[in-house]
C-alpha cells in the first residue's frame, strides 16, 4: 500500500514523546517507516527552587506538536488527518504529579531534574534494601510526607507526565511497566509493583496516618502489547484543536523515554544495552542475573515487557556543552561570519578529536543541576585546569565532550567492573552522536565496549513509541516484543559499529581519575557560590 493511501485509510500510527527540550510526534506506516513528523520546542523553568513545566506549557506544546504533524501531512500528502490506527504517549520518566479527587493538580509538576528528595530516597533505600533514586515518584511522595506538606492528605492519584497526558486523552489511569518502574519498584516475576515493598511503605510510621494506601493512588501497570483505552471525545479536542481528529482511536500503554529508547535501538533482549545522550544521559543494560548488592548509582527498572534493566541515569549531558557552542556562535556573529550553528558543532566536535587523549589536565563539570551519581544536589558548571596544562581549543572541547559522559562512566564502571555485568554491544542514540566519529568514539572509550549506531537511531524516542503502538496492533502474530522488533522492524537494519580504541580508553580513564579527585572542588564551589 502506498503512503498516501495508508494515511487516508487511517492505518498509520502516531508516537508522541515529551522530551526535556522538545515535544516530537512521528507518524509511521508499515514496518515503522516514518511518514511525517511534528515538533514543539520548550524549556523547563526553575520556579521557587523547583524544576517544572506548567500544565499550560504541556497542553500548548502537545497541541502545537500535533498541529505541526497534521500540517506536514497536508503539505506532503494533501490529506487532512482524521483517524489513525493507534497512538502512543511517552515522556520524561519519574517526577511527581499528584491530583485530588476532582482531577486538580495539587503541586506544580516536580520533574526528574529535581534533587530535593535526598532524605526520602535514603530512608526508602534502607527500608526496601533496593535503590530508590531521588527522581523517582515514590521518593517525591515520601519527601512530601516527611515535609508534612498539606496536599498529601488530599491525594487521589499520582502519575508521571506520560501517564497524565494518557489519562486526560483516554480517561485511563494506567502506565506501561517500564514507566511504572520509575515510580515504584517492580517485581519482574509478577509484572506488577513489588507487593512486599508496597506493604513496607504503607507500614511506615509517617505513612500510616495518610487516608490512602499506596496501591490505591498508583496507576495500573500494563505490558507492551496491552490495550490501554481509546481516545475520548474530550481527548480528541485536547489533542487536535482543529476538531478534525476522530475519537475512539486505540492507545497503547504510555511509556517512559527509557523504554522508547530501548525499543528504538532494539535493546530489549538480555545482554543488550543502549545509551541515550541528550539533555540528560542514561545507560540501560538488560540483565541476565540479579546484581550482587544495592548501589545508589544503579537503578533497577524494566523493559516495556517487564524484564529487569540496570540503569545509570545522569541529570546532565549536553546542556552546558550547548551553552559553550552558543558562545562560539555569538563570537562568530560578532565578527560578521554568520556561521550556521550546526557547522560550528561539527567543526568543534571534529577538532576535539585531535586533542590530547586525557585533555592535558583540563577538567570540566557540566552540572547545570544536581548530580546524585557524584553526590551533588545543586548545579555549578565549571572548568579548571592545571597551570601547565595546554589550553587549546581541541583540548577544551574534548574536556567538555568527556564531561558530558563523565558521570555516566562513574556509574557504568560499577556496573561493568564491580558487578561484572556482561553486554555484547551498546547502541547509542541522541544528539551527542550526530557528528560522525565523535560521540560514538568517545562513548566506546568511556564504556570500553563496542558502540553501534543504527541508521534509524536519529528517529529516537517518539519513533520507539510509535513502534510500541504498532506492536499492540500486531501482538496476535508476534507474541513477544523482541520477536516483533527482530522480524518486523529491524530485520534489514544495518548498524555502524566502533570498537574502543585502547589509547582513547586510557585517556578517558586518566581524565576520570582527575575528575573523581576534583569532585571535592565541585562540592566546595556549591557552598562558596550558594546564593540566598
Amino acid at each position: 500500500m502506498n503512503k498516501k493511501q495508508l494515511i487516508a485509510d487511517g492505518k498509520a500510527v502516531i508516537g508522541i514523546e515529551f522530551g526535556s527540550t522538545r515535544i516530537k510526534a512521528v507518524l509511521v506506516g508499515e514496518n515503522a517507516q516514518v511518514l511525517a513528523t511534528g515538533a514543539h520546542d520548550w524549556e523547563n523553568q526553575l520556579v521557587n527552587g523547583i524544576w517544572t513545566y506548567s500544565l499550560d506549557q504541556i497542553w500548548k506544546g502537545l497541541q502545537d506538536c500535533y498541529a505541526d504533524l497534521a500540517q506536514q501531512v497536508r503539505q506532503q500528502y494533501d490529506i487532512t488527518l482524521t483517524r489513525v490506527a493507534a497512538i502512543g504517549i511517552s515522556g520524561m520518566m519519574h517526577g511527581y504529579l499528584p491530583f485530588d479527587k476532582d482531577g486538580e493538580l495539587l503541586t506544580p509538576f516536580r520533574t526528574w531534574r529535581n534533587t530535593i528528595t535526598q532524605e526520602a530516597a535514603e530512608k526508602l533505600t534502607r527500608e526496601f534494601d533496593f535503590n530508590i533514586p531521588q527522581r523517582w515518584s515514590i521518593a517525591h511522595l515520601y519527601q512530601a510526607i516527611l515535609n508534612k506538606e498539606e496536599h498529601v492528605s488530599r491525594i487521589d492519584y499520582i502519575t508521571t507526565l506520560a501517564g497524565y497526558i494518557h489519562w486526560k486523552l483516554t480517561g485511563k489511569k494506567v502506565l506501561g511497566i517500564g514507566e511504572a518502574s520509575g515510580m515504584f519498584p517492580i517485581d519482574s516475576k509478577t509484572k506488577d509493583y513489588n507487593a512486599r515493598m508496597l506493604e513496607q511503605f504503607n507500614s511506615l510510621d509517617e505513612v500510616v496516618a495518610c487516608p490512602w494506601e499506596l496501591q490505591q493512588i498508583l496507576p495500573q501497570v500494563l505490558l507492551a502489547g496491552d490495550e490501554a483505552g481509546t481516545l475520548t471525545e474530550e481527548g480528541a479536542g485536547l489533542l487536535d484543536v482543529s476538531g478534525n481528529l476522530q475519537a475512539q482511536i486505540p492507545f497503547c500503554p504510555p511509556e517512559g523515554d527509557a523504554g522508547t529508547g530501548m525499543t528504538a535501538t532494539n535493546s530489549v533482549a538480555v545482554r543488550t544495552g543502549n545509551v541515550s545522550a541528550g539533555t540528560s544521559v542514561f545507560a540501560m543494560v538488560v540483565l541476565e542475573k540479579e546484581l550482587q548488592k544495592v548501589h545508589e548509582e544503579l537503578d533497577l527498572v524494566t523493559t516495556p515487557s517487564g524484564d529487569t534493566v540496570a540503569m545509570v541515569h545522569c541529570n546532565n549531558c549536553t546542556s552546558d556543552l550547548n551553552k559553550w557552542i552558543g558562545l562560539f556562535k555569538e563570537f562568530s556573529d560578532l565578527f560578521g561570519m554568520q556561521i550556521p550553528i550546526n557547522d560550528i558543532y561539527e567543526k568543534l566536535y571534529t577538532n576535539a578529536m585531535t586533542g590530547a587523549k586525557d585533555c592535558d589536565g583540563i577538567i570540566a563539570f557540566n552540572t547545570l543541576s544536581g548530580e546524585p551519581v557524584i553526590g551533588t544536589n545543586e548545579g555549578r558548571p565549571m572548568v579548571f585546569h592545571k597551570p601547565d596544562a595546554k589550553v587549546n581549543l581541541a583540548n577544551f572541547m574534548r574536556a567538555h565532550l568527556y564531561a558530558s559522559l563523565a558521570t555516566l562512566k562513574v556509574g557504568c564502571d560499577i556496573l561493568f567492573k564491580e558487578e561484572q555485568v556482561a553486554v555484547d554491544r551498546i547502541y547509542g542514540h541522541g544528539g551527542l552522536f550526530k557528528t560522525k566519529g565523535v560521540g560514538q568514539n568517545i562513548l566506546a572509550a568511556a564504556m570500553n565496549a563496542p558502540v553501534a549506531l543504527m541508521s534509524t537511531a536519529g528517529e529516537g524516542g517518539p519513533w520507539g513509541m510509535a513502534i510500541l503502538a504498532s506492536y499492540m496492533l500486531c501482538r496476535d502474530t508476534c507474541p513477544t516484543l523482541q520477536q516483533y522488533l527482530n522480524q518486523c522492524i529491524f530485520a534489514n537494519e544495518t548498524a555502524t559499529t566502533v570498537d574502543p580504541d585502547p589509547d582513547d580508553v586510557r585517556g578517558f580513564d586518566a581524565y576520570i581519575a582527575n575528575y573523581r579527585r576534583a569532585v571535592s572542588v565541585q562540592q566546595a564551589a556549591i557552598e562558596a557560590l550558594s546564593l540566598s
